[in-house]
């Protein structure tokens, strides 16, 4: 019997367990013991609803550039599923994940996994034999039951906590803060960068006896126009970096790396952070190109802070006229999305997401924006195939704004990099 390929695991994993999301720590337990699975590095693990994954990318940035070997796994992918799973910033390969997921297997017995549990399994057998000096590791659901939360964090990152995925989670912030806030772990660091946290996360904290470092007690940062500073003299090494120009990536996301770095002994280059934390990058945030004096932006909102973040940066940019490419999964906010967006949007272009049982029909993301009393509305047949149409309507000088989900960001990205000679990349 030939070996699986990559896409053959992927699959099965898809198949294997019979829901799609299944939260708690039972199973997943009893197949890393029979792996084994053993790890002896420093953890940071990041939840949150907003800017995980931002924070993910200045963690790795700054480690690889002050001389750290790191390891990252990260959710969902763009393009690939070998972007989950990082080592020294570099996607691993497929015959990497094609053994991890066979050891994997071995060690199931009578237990069936999600796929997003199969795959953490892996990712962390794999971090386990390479020579790394500390892992960083992103929450995919929640937190307190996310397969993640297996291991204990030696820093617990919270991001923001906002209105997602309330199926599991719970109808409000108290709710979603506290399962969130499950990653904390007791006499270690739990960061947070909230401005207004839920009471939920500071009982958490004190019930287990977590470190609290929330954002302005603990550390600090100050902005102005086009540079940032950034304190941290509540912080078990505190450390300082002044005038620093802004990054590409949310600043509180950069701010709350900083204060996970200076939660560890280790040693910090002040200008290799520096430019670690300039040169940070990830695709689908924010993600510029240009094609034919046109502009694009690609951007993952999907919630109602997302989408806030997305607004306040277009209103941050000369003034073009923009149209917008929009799809959403059925069950997000639709308003809370659509409210903060609508002034910055000239023309909404619809496609639908095949394959995807989870994405709202584009016909009926159409009736409901004219419920809105929004008319500019055009329907094309898939996303990929809208987002040619809309570049072929366009003129040099509009922009192009495509949002709504990692699937909808994906499809514009497959075409860009299919035809990536068209497009430039652009960057402030």
């Amino acid at each position: 019997m030939p070996e699986r390929t990559l896409d053959d695991w992927l699959s099965w994993m898809e198949a294997h367990h019979p829901r799609q999301i299944e939260l708690g720590l039972d199973r997943l337990k009893a197949v890393a013991a029979r792996l084994p699975l053993r790890i002896d590095k420093p953890v940071i693990t990041i939840a949150g609803t907003n800017g995980k994954g931002s924070c993910v990318a200045f963690l790795e940035a700054v480690l690889t550039e002050t001389g750290y070997r790191v390891g990252a796994y990260s959710s969902p992918h763009l393009l690939r599923y070998n972007e989950r799973v990082r080592i020294d910033g570099a996607p691993v390969d497929d015959a990497a994940l094609c053994a991890a997921f066979a050891a994997v297997e071995r060690a199931l017995g009578d237990v069936s996994l999600t796929y997003f549990e199969f795959g953490t399994l892996a990712a962390l057998w794999l971090f386990q034999r390479a020579p790394l000096d500390v892992l960083v590791l992103e929450v995919g659901l929640g937190g307190r039951l996310d397969a993640v939360n297996l291991l204990d964090a030696d820093v617990a990152v919270l991001t923001t906590i906002d209105l997602d995925h309330q199926d599991w989670l719970g109808n409000d912030r108290e709710a979603i803060g506290r399962e969130k806030a499950g990653i904390f772990r007791p006499g270690r660091p739990a960061v947070c960068i909230d401005p207004d946290p839920p009471r939920s996360v500071i009982d958490c904290a004190r019930a287990c006896g977590a470190a609290w470092l929330p954002l302005g007690e603990a550390f600090s940062l100050t902005r102005t126009e086009n540079r940032w500073s950034w304190h941290g003299d509540g912080l078990p090494y505190p450390a300082w970096y002044l005038d620093m120009p802004l990054p590409q990536l949310p600043l509180p996301s950069a701010a709350a790396a900083l204060a996970a770095l200076h939660c560890l002994p280790l040693a910090l280059d002040q200008a290799a952070v520096r430019r670690a934390l300039a040169r940070a990058r990830l695709p689908g945030r924010f993600q510029r190109f240009e094609r034919g004096g046109i502009e694009i932006i690609l951007d993952v909102a999907h919630n109602p802070q997302a989408a806030c973040y997305l607004a306040r940066n277009l209103a941050g940019l000369p003034p073009r006229r923009t149209h917008a490419l929009f799809a959403l999964m059925a069950d997000k906010d639709l308003d809370g999305v659509i409210r903060p967006l609508r002034e910055h949007i000239g023309q909404w272009w619809l496609g639908d997401l095949p394959g995807n049982a989870r994405a709202l029909p584009a016909q009926a993301l159409e009736q409901h924006l004219r419920t809105l009393d929004i008319d500019a509305v055009r329907r094309g047949a898939t996303v990929a195939e809208t987002f040619e149409a809309a570049l072929a309507a366009l003129a040099p000088g509009d922009r192009l704004v495509v949002f709504g989900s990692f699937f909808t960001v994906a499809d514009a990205l497959t075409r860009i990099d299919a035809e990536r000679a068209l497009y430039r990349e652009a960057g402030d």
